[in-house]
């Protein structure tokens, strides 16, 4: 059998099956064109002259009669009366939304890795495979990557607009996010319970072991300081990619909400569903969420309401649940982004003045062809955060609760020793053996887990920040 055996044939069938069914079936295209959203279409020329009481000029004769010219262009009074029209996205509108190939690729390849990623934890619980590789740990690894970089192609997308506010905007937050990251590295363990100093005083004394016996020093200070910075910058630039996800969260959420003001139960989801990064922040607050439960005051006693595994399931669970929950209410963030253009023209009404048809129908049609962005950064967060997710799960050891968890964390780990009889079969097995070997003694699950619990709670601390900045804003600020 292959290194990976079964896992490779499931990877290739699903990589295989991504690429022949895409054009077909497409969760990502289902979920904008599947006849729930309605998008609103520009009036045309005649549509606005009419409604402003004139005929639109045919000819070079006619407008030099209306006393327009070439430098001049076509102009309507802005209090006109203009209702917009309707209709549901289909495929074929679908073609001309701005990076719509790269939503569909991002948000299609994150469905498969997922459904990988459950395929392997379904693998690993019935057969037990203690030398194969977990391969679900690299698709979710990969849709880690990707999402990052979707988040850079859309802040990239902001620094080569023409205007320059969002520019400074994303280096604004990128140097508060960097401030932001250093106070939560400095803060003890008895506060923000990530786990990473354990885990790095781990990393750092397997090394050193490994290092030692070839003959190599080992300064453990810098090496710890070296990764602090290093992760820190990795914050910045997320905090800075997170910029205006959140920003346009808030405001969908707020659009949302007034779409939904006839339906109590869709405002709770949403109430609920915005509020989610703020629950994950506070599941990592040790004194307010693991103490209290596992110390939880009873008139003069406390009471053990869970053990540190069962909090560990649980808390796997709600982030889960919860990703799940804001992906429900996709449709209705994605509305309230295309009314925008209805209310952009109610607005419109309340001015004085003329204004260009051409500015009208670009101004509606913008907001329309950004919907595939605007699905990006609501959709990009959430699947960052399940896949941190799950790799804190599978990395760090963790359990699901449906079935035993794997034993305690090793506290030292040695480097593998090489492969018996390895001069006379070196062989590619016997090469990752001792690759793998090495490296699983250097990074170890109680690293793995401080990592990728501080990736998880740091993406929802910059939503958080994001978000409650975005509903001042709009609230606030832009309605000034």
């Amino acid at each position: 059998m292959a290194v990976m055996g079964v896992q490779v044939v499931v990877s290739l069938l699903a990589a295989s099956v991504m690429q022949k069914m895409a054009p077909h079936c497409s969760f990502a295209r289902w979920l904008l064109c599947n006849g729930s959203l309605h998008r609103y279409k520009h009036p045309s020329d005649e549509e606005l002259c009419a409604l402003a009481g004139k005929q639109r000029p045919k000819g070079k004769r006619d407008r030099r009669m209306n006393g327009m010219t070439d430098d001049k262009p076509l102009s309507v009074p802005r209090d006109i009366d203009l209702r917009l029209d309707t209709s549901p996205i289909t495929a074929v509108d679908a073609l001309v939304l701005r990076y719509f190939l790269e939503y569909q690729w991002f948000v299609d390849f994150a469905v498969y890795s997922t459904a990988v990623y459950l395929f392997t934890e379904g693998y690993y619980c019935l057969a037990d495979p203690q030398k194969e590789t977990n391969i679900g740990v690299l698709w979710c690894l990969l849709t880690v990557i990707f999402s990052v970089k979707v988040f850079f192609m859309v802040m990239r997308h902001y620094f080569c607009s023409e205007e320059g506010g969002e520019r400074s905007v994303c280096l604004t937050f990128a140097f508060f996010f960097l401030l932001l990251a250093m106070v939560a590295l400095v803060i003890r363990e008895d506060y923000l319970e990530f786990g990473l100093e354990p885990g790095l005083a781990n990393v750092s004394s397997n090394l050193e072991s490994i290092l030692k016996q070839r003959g190599w020093e080992w300064t453990l200070p810098l090496a710890k300081l070296a990764f602090k910075l290093g992760l820190v910058a990795l914050c910045s630039f997320l905090g800075a990619c997170l910029t205006f996800p959140g920003l346009r969260l808030a405001q969908t959420h707020l659009d949302a909400l007034r779409m939904a003001a006839d339906k109590p139960l869709t405002q709770v989801l949403l109430h609920v569903s915005f509020l989610a990064p703020v629950l994950v922040v506070v599941m990592w607050i040790k004194p307010i969420s693991r103490e209290f439960l596992l110390h939880a005051p009873m008139g003069k006693q406390t009471v053990q309401i869970m053990s540190d595994s069962a909090y560990n399931t649980a808390r796997l669970w709600t982030i889960v649940g919860l990703c799940l929950l804001r992906l429900a209410v996709t449709r209705h963030h994605l509305q309230a982004y295309l009314g925008l253009a209805e209310r952009w023209v109610e607005q419109m009404r309340k001015e004085a003045g003329r204004i260009a048809v051409l500015e009208i129908q670009r101004k509606i049609t913008r907001i329309y062809c950004y919907v595939s962005v605007v699905s990006l950064q609501y959709l990009g967060p959430i699947i960052l955060t399940l896949h941190c997710t799950l790799l804190l799960k599978t990395l760090g050891h963790h359990s699901w609760g449906l079935y035993p968890e794997p034993p305690s964390l090793p506290l030292a780990a040695t480097a593998a020793s090489p492969h018996p009889g390895g001069e006379h079969r070196e062989d590619v097995r016997a090469a990752v053996e001792q690759i793998t070997g090495v490296l699983g003694g250097i990074f170890t699950p109680l690293f793995f887990r401080g990592l990728f619990a501080f990736l998880t709670w740091w993406v929802a601390a910059c939503q958080v920040v994001t978000s409650l900045f975005g509903l001042y804003f709009h609230q606030y600020l832009a309605a000034s």
